[in-house]
């Protein structure tokens, strides 16, 4: 019986499709290629060819998109503005917060604890230390909150014009015979001028970069430590709100605010006043009321 010859060349058949699929896939890989890789010009062009009206309003979008969508740094919007600020616009922005701070604490009951005054390109606020603490205690107050709460919306209304707040913490001398122990007092101001500190920045009232603590314990005090009430007015809490300096001329006075404090008394030499400033007139006005007596420490 003869068979039949078979054809060897079907077997080879499958190669044809496999070759087109993978010029296929080669082609379709390509293209992504080419779109992944398009510049912005030609993706005009593309979408112009679609509808001419979309490219003014893609790029009317891109330009109103923010430069920083987070909202995390409360620097953002005073560096959108800085730019357009003037001395003059500083100047007023602190006499704005100086007015602002003075009709709170008269307003709020705490006027015979609080001190406010202002300088050439500064305001500074003195606390006594119960507007905030118990006695040779760090751990702030809820009245101390709610009082920080109003300055602080104070501040943040004239950001754009806030160089720095300083927090400077202060204890007194207990026995006048004596130093204070070096460490309960460096550790004591130190923590109060820090807390504070903490719970402004918390707050966001400005950029944690532009607030800083200092606790300078019982070595600058303002009155003499031989009296209860001398005492009690050493034992404060102090904020400084610098403004930007356009100009290279603000701030010089900061060094000199301690004499603004014309019912101190102490003399220079005790290391109360700076000696550059002992001579030094006050610069503005300040309203000033002595302290309540203060606790301890």
């Amino acid at each position: 019986m003869k068979r039949s010859n078979k054809s060897g060349s079907g077997g080879a058949n499958w190669m044809d499709t496999y070759g087109d699929m993978v010029t296929l896939m080669l082609c379709f890989f390509v293209m992504l290629y080419s779109m992944s890789t398009m510049d912005q010009q030609k993706w005009e062009q593309l979408v112009e060819a679609l509808n001419p009206s979309s490219v003014e309003d893609i790029q009317n979008v891109v330009q109103n998109l923010p430069a920083n969508p987070s909202q995390g740094d409360p620097s953002d919007t005073a560096s959108a503005v800085i730019g357009q600020l003037t001395q003059e616009d500083v100047e007023q922005d602190l006499e704005e917060l100086y007015q602002a701070i003075l009709q709170y604490v008269q307003q709020s009951g705490i006027g015979s604890k609080v001190t406010v005054g202002k300088g050439n390109g500064y305001v500074f606020i003195s606390f006594d230390d119960t507007v905030f603490f118990n006695g040779d205690s760090y751990q702030l107050l809820d009245a101390g909150k709610e009082t920080l709460d109003q300055v602080g919306e104070s501040i943040r209304e004239v950001s754009a014009s806030v160089d720095e707040i300083r927090v400077l913490g202060h204890t007194a001398q207990a026995n006048p015979s004596s130093p204070n122990d070096p460490t309960f007092d460096r550790f004591l101001a130190s923590n109060r001028a820090t807390v504070v500190t903490v719970y402004l920045q918390e707050k966001g009232i400005v950029a944690p970069s532009r607030i800083v603590s200092v606790g300078y314990g019982q070595w600058r005090p303002v009155a003499q430590n031989d009296t209860t009430e001398g005492r009690a007015e050493n034992r404060r809490v102090e904020l400084i709100v610098t403004g930007l300096d356009l100009e290279d001329g603000n701030g010089d006075d900061i060094t000199k605010y301690y004499t603004m404090r014309d019912d101190a008394g102490v003399p220079a030499e005790s290391g109360a006043i700076p000696p550059e400033a002992a001579s030094a007139a006050p610069t503005e006005s300040s309203a000033s009321v002595s302290s309540a007596p203060a606790a301890s420490g």
